[in-house]
């Protein structure tokens, strides 16, 4: 299996600062603003950014986290119980709530987690940040907000290595070897 490195940590960092600057660009002046990291990494990144952010917004962001195993479409034919994380939804009602995650597939993660905040109340807005597009889309969901942008093939995996959960932060497109 072949092996690619993405972003290094400096490359990661200097990436959630330009993505964080892009969101005080466009939504400084909607204040609250809600940031909802996806289970598992997308959680990580969202703290992160909370972190960002809370030092360019006037008002602080209000963080959330979203477990969307129960809303996945595939759930039943997975051939085992999913795992389920915690979810912690803040009041969303008219407000505008960025969803976080950090690899952008297929978009059935996203139309899961677009379901489940529903379930919270109904925001003004719902926009989605992502550390990494890798294209294939099976749904018509596109990022508000894209960290990088990477063409792949069906057959490559992007891993994105968080310092909270594997000891380093790196992107990573593992494929198969020619």
């Amino acid at each position: 299996m072949s092996e690619r490195t993405l972003l290094t940590a400096s490359e990661m960092s200097r990436t959630l600062e330009r993505l964080a600057s892009e969101v005080v660009e466009r939504r400084a002046e909607e204040a609250p603003l809600v940031l909802v990291g996806i289970q598992r990494r997308g959680v990580d990144l969202a703290h992160r950014l909370k972190t960002l952010l809370d030092e360019r917004l006037p008002a602080p962001v209000i963080p959330g986290m979203l477990d969307i195993n129960l809303y996945r479409d595939d759930w039943s034919s997975l051939g085992k119980t999913p795992a389920i994380s915690s979810t912690k939804i803040p009041d969303v009602e008219g407000k505008t709530v960025i969803l976080v995650d950090d690899v952008l597939f297929s978009g059935r993660t996203t139309r899961a987690a677009l379901e489940a905040i529903l379930d919270f109340g109904r925001p003004r807005r719902v926009e989605l940040l992502v550390l990494v597009d890798r294209g294939h889309r099976e749904l018509p969901i596109q990022a508000d907000y894209v960290g990088k942008r990477v063409n792949t093939s069906s057959a490559e995996r992007v891993d994105v290595l968080i310092n909270e959960r594997d000891g380093q932060d790196k992107v990573i497109l593992r494929g198969q070897s020619a």
